[in-house]
């Protein structure tokens, strides 16, 4: 990949895997600027990131004159949190599709999005269908190069704990060897692996639609550039 250090749009940063992929990312050498676009001040300080408030549905306008290369989309909820199937909808659909068309239209090559494992617009299922939904959305907008991460439970000390994803992640550890081959994809993961497989899928450069489940997110957060890439002062982006 380019040794020019590049730009990077994120949005969910304040989610479980979007915390850890904005730490990834502000590590990063290869990135000199980072936007974080949160509904919410987000209360972090860091001289590579810019923090921008934004109401989804007036993105295109707050982001006009933005310009970035990689963007990464961590939005998403659950039914019980947003209240409504119509509200859960608004997020994990609505929201991300929003994101997507203001990062093409910032010049972003690179979209790399969380989904779901079993992600289809035909299941009778409505969480799935709806990731689906979202998944042939941001296909259709046409980046270059589009990534999909689909894990299964995530792992990881949330702000709020939800007592379904508390019991699975006790006996995680007890089901993850019994999935094998097919099943395999449905392994529980850390949140952590997730957000280092964002930033491996975004190195790699690979031009295309890709979908990653347990066995290729595992592989991908172990990505490294092949040089190490020093940031250059002169390219720093502007605020």
């Amino acid at each position: 990949m380019s040794s020019t250090p590049r730009i990077a749009l994120l949005a969910g940063a304040s989610g479980l895997i979007g915390g850890h992929l904005l730490e990834a990312l502000l590590e990063a050498p290869d990135y000199s600027r980072v936007f974080a676009l949160t509904r919410r001040p987000f209360g972090r300080e860091h001289p590579k990131l810019a923090n921008r408030i934004v109401v989804f549905e007036r993105m295109a306008t707050q982001l006009k004159g933005l310009t970035a290369n990689d963007a990464f989309c961590c939005i998403g909820t659950t039914i019980r949190d947003a209240g409504s199937q119509e509200a859960f909808r608004a997020t994990d659909v609505d929201a991300v599709l929003l994101f997507a068309q203001a990062a093409r239209t910032a010049g972003a090559t690179r979209f790399v999005v969380v989904s779901s494992v079993g992600a289809d617009m035909r299941s009778t299922r409505f969480y799935l269908r709806t990731k689906g939904e979202m998944e042939e959305g941001v296909t259709a907008i046409g980046f270059p190069s589009l990534e999909i991460m689909q894990p299964s439970l995530l792992l990881g000390s949330r702000k709020h704990v939800r007592p379904a994803e508390f019991m699975g992640a006790l006996v995680a550890p007890l089901i993850n060897p019994l999935l094998t081959g097919a099943r395999e994809a449905y392994r529980a993961i850390p949140a952590e692996v997730v957000a280092r497989a964002m930033l491996g899928a975004a190195r790699r450069g690979a031009r295309g639609i890709y979908r990653h489940t347990h066995a290729s997110i595992q592989q991908l957060s172990q990505y490294r550039p092949v040089q190490p890439i020093s940031p250059n002062p002169a390219n720093k982006a502007p605020a």
